[in-house]
């Protein structure tokens, strides 16, 4: 099973149908974004335009933000987990976490709860293990200060892969 991992969307919605193209050519069913979606029009359209499940966290650049929450709650397949979480999502039996900020991810990932821990914020895609927890920055899908990038995890073998949007 795959789950996209996106951050930093910053309402690119023709980067946002690059990767939703992507993932409806893979078939993968989920997908974690790690914040700064900006408007509750992002999510109405995440909802309306991928068919699997969605979890995001807030970022630090949103507008609306109660807007954003009480929609998510109008598509049972959008989950809204707050500032942060760990996404409970059906038959992956990693112990994944999220958040928006580098900061917190490495805090977290000192704890050694959890396989993976996704974040976003600083637009640079990164991949480190600390201990037993592999921290991932997908990068920027709306490609500010950086190339457009999201990532994509395949649970069974772990296997991590940065797509970069120009070559998609």
């Amino acid at each position: 099973m795959k789950i996209c991992i996106v951050s930093d969307s910053h309402d690119n919605i023709p980067n946002i149908d690059t990767m939703l193209e992507y993932c409806k050519k893979e078939q993968i069913p989920f997908m974690l974004h790690c914040g700064d979606l900006c408007a509750p029009s992002v999510i109405k359209y995440l909802a309306e335009h991928f068919s699997g499940q969605i979890w995001w966290i807030e970022g630090n650049v949103h507008g609306e933000l109660d807007r954003m929450a009480a929609l998510s709650q109008d598509f049972p397949q959008v989950h809204y987990l707050g500032e942060e979480g760990s996404p409970q999502i059906p038959g992956v039996g990693l112990k994944i976490y999220m958040t928006h900020y580098p900061d917190v991810a490495e805090r977290i990932a000192r704890e050694e709860n959890y396989d993976f821990i996704f974040y976003g914020h600083n637009h640079k895609p990164w991949e480190e293990t600390k201990g037993k927890t592999k921290l991932v920055n997908p990068g920027t899908l709306a490609g500010m200060f950086n190339k457009a990038t999201f990532a994509v995890l395949d649970t069974e073998t772990q296997k991590l892969e940065l797509k970069l949007l120009e070559l998609l």
